[in-house]
């Protein structure tokens, strides 16, 4: 190669932020993101919220404005998958038969959905969620109102897709294998709080129980549970999570569980192979364990760190992982590490009946995970808290009356 070339496998969050860091931090070689969609690189949270809801317009979604590319001389190859990586020889095969060769080579592949072999699947009205078109048509379908849809999956897509579906004046039944939906993520006491919430708005729910056969002549028209109730159905929507999109990585022969496995600076088993976002198993230095992340906070500082990592930087993913969600009248931010709250009951400051509170999960002594519930600004203590391994009075910590900020030493 004449010049340096990074290129990047992945049309998201990851790998856009990754190429845009590596123009700020001032990499002159060749830049080339391979994207498998024929879209430009986009952010997800809006396709189950924002955009999906209609507050939002097509052009709120893509990560970087329509001309950053080419003023910023960044190859940006759509609707182009690649087929086979050699690390070896550093060089990456796209599936229209191009051979780039590459110094550095990200991994950002994503995920995709999970699903689920049911009889019937192929019939009209029957949809995964996962890309700008799959929001795009579900939209389509929600917006006129007045239909029956059945969601399976009651996690936090499944559930922010039936909050989405009963705004627009369908009638939403979902399905779940928790007994409370949410409940492996947040436990059942606040599982229970967002069930409450869709209830009041309409939406139905069966837990446990899942989707056995969807039933109809040419298009859907209902789906037998494995109770064998039949739930009249014009729209089938499977939400039932992703697995991470390893197949390019399996093929160069790259340690895989769970996703690419990575270290704290993203990369790979293999030299000048990194991978970050959905795909990658990263060891995070907080807890010492190997972490695959799915929300966006991962994907946008992953790429920051996986880029300046490529540059040779001493770098490392050591964030509070954080996500949050939107349904009805709900905002959620939830920040901390699910194996360290696992077990854990959480501790309430506010109140869940006034739709107003935080969580708080501990761990020795210190807060492991919070997450507050239509309370602005306090994500930033929550956090102080969570990497300052702070030991906290429990007392102080669910007394509205005491800012958050107290809590945390004095510098």
């Amino acid at each position: 190669m004449d010049t340096e070339h990074i290129v990047i496998v992945g049309g998201g969050l990851a790998g856009a932020t990754a190429a845009k860091t590596l123009r700020a931090e001032g990499f002159q070689g060749k830049v080339t993101v391979v994207c498998a969609e024929d879209e430009q690189p986009y952010l997800r949270p809006p396709l189950s919220k924002e955009f999906l809801l209609g507050k939002a317009g097509e052009d709120t979604v893509p990560v970087l404005p329509d001309g950053w590319y080419r003023e910023n001389d960044v190859g940006l190859l759509l609707g182009e998958a690649a087929v086979a990586a050699n690390p070896a020889a550093h060089a990456v095969l796209l599936r229209s038969g191009t051979e780039l060769q590459f110094s550095k080579l990200l991994i950002a592949t994503g995920a995709q959905p999970r699903r689920i072999p049911l009889p019937g699947s192929d019939l009209a009205g029957v949809m995964t969620f996962r890309t700008f078109n799959d929001s795009r048509r579900l939209k389509e379908e929600l917006a006129a109102g007045g239909k029956k849809v059945v969601m399976v999956g009651s996690g936090w897509i499944g559930m922010e897709l039936a909050a989405a579906a009963s705004s627009y004046g369908n009638t939403v039944t979902l399905l779940g294998l928790e007994d409370v939906p949410l409940s492996t993520a947040i436990g059942p006491e606040l599982g229970g709080f967002f069930r409450s919430l869709h209830e009041k708005h309409g939406v139905q729910f069966r837990l446990p129980a899942s989707a056995a056969e969807i039933t109809g002549v040419g298009k859907a028209e209902a789906v037998v549970t494995n109770s064998g109730e039949v739930l009249p159905a014009d729209l089938v929507v499977t939400a039932v999570g992703v697995v991470p999109d390893t197949a390019l990585a399996e093929a160069a022969g790259l340690d895989i569980r769970n996703g690419i496995v990575v270290d704290s600076s993203l990369r790979t088993s293999s030299p000048d192979v990194f991978a970050a976002g959905d795909v990658a198993n990263a060891l995070h230095p907080f807890t010492g364990e190997h972490h695959r992340s799915e929300h966006w906070s991962n994907a946008l500082n992953g790429g920051k760190v996986a880029a300046k990592a490529m540059l040779g930087q001493d770098v490392m993913l050591d964030i509070v992982p954080y996500f949050y969600t939107d349904q009805f009248d709900v905002s959620m931010e939830y920040s901390g590490y699910p194996t360290l709250a696992a077990g854990a009951v959480p501790v309430i400051r506010g109140s869940l009946e006034e739709n107003s509170f935080i969580a708080f999960w501990l761990r020795d002594g210190a807060v492991v995970a919070g997450m507050n519930v239509n309370q602005q600004r306090v994500q930033k203590p929550i956090k102080a808290l969570i990497s300052g391994r702070v030991q906290v009075d429990v007392g102080r910590l669910t007394d509205p009356a005491v800012p958050l900020d107290q809590l945390l030493p004095v510098p």
